[in-house]
């Protein structure tokens, strides 16, 4: 039987773009992990995006049941709907945050996560952790380079 894997994420940005970070917190059996990480100059839905491949990226095996629990309906729904997959084979047209979204596609095809939404701030006390975690990154240098938004906003 696969070991089950819980995943909250979260990610934030002062100004939208400004500064931003991601927050995650990750359980398994009774091991429980944080991860967090800032950026100089982001968006929200890349945050909210970025946390949820770093938990991903972060896994050391394949074929656990993996439950992610986000309140970013951008990715919930971009997932659990389907979106992501149409836009991936009309090649991202029009589409925004195409690198982070091919990173996610990779990883989903390993993982087979399953996607539920919380909502934000609703007293959830591991999304309020993570929400908590992604703000103090985005505030705590040093900030790093998101670059896929920046070379993208260069281009």
């Amino acid at each position: 039987m696969a070991s089950k894997v819980i995943i909250y994420t979260d990610g934030a940005s002062q100004g939208n773009p400004g500064p931003g970070g991601y927050g995650i917190v990750m359980m398994a059996g009774d091991r429980r992990k944080e991860l967090s990480q800032g950026f100089r100059l982001t968006t929200n839905n890349r945050m909210e995006l970025l946390s949820v491949i770093s938990a991903l990226e972060a896994l050391k095996k394949t074929g656990l049941d993996i439950t992610i629990y986000s309140d970013s309906k951008y990715v919930v729904d971009a997932v659990t709907q389907g979106w992501v997959f149409g836009w991936y084979k009309k090649g991202f047209k029009g589409k925004k945050n195409e690198d982070l979204w091919r990173r996610y596609l990779q990883l989903h095809a390993l993982h087979k996560p399953k996607f539920v939404w919380v909502k934000g701030h609703a007293d959830n006390v591991y999304n309020e952790r993570c929400d908590e975690l992604a703000v103090t990154a985005a505030n705590t240098p040093p900030l790093h380079v998101d670059h896929g938004y920046e070379n993208q906003k260069e281009s």
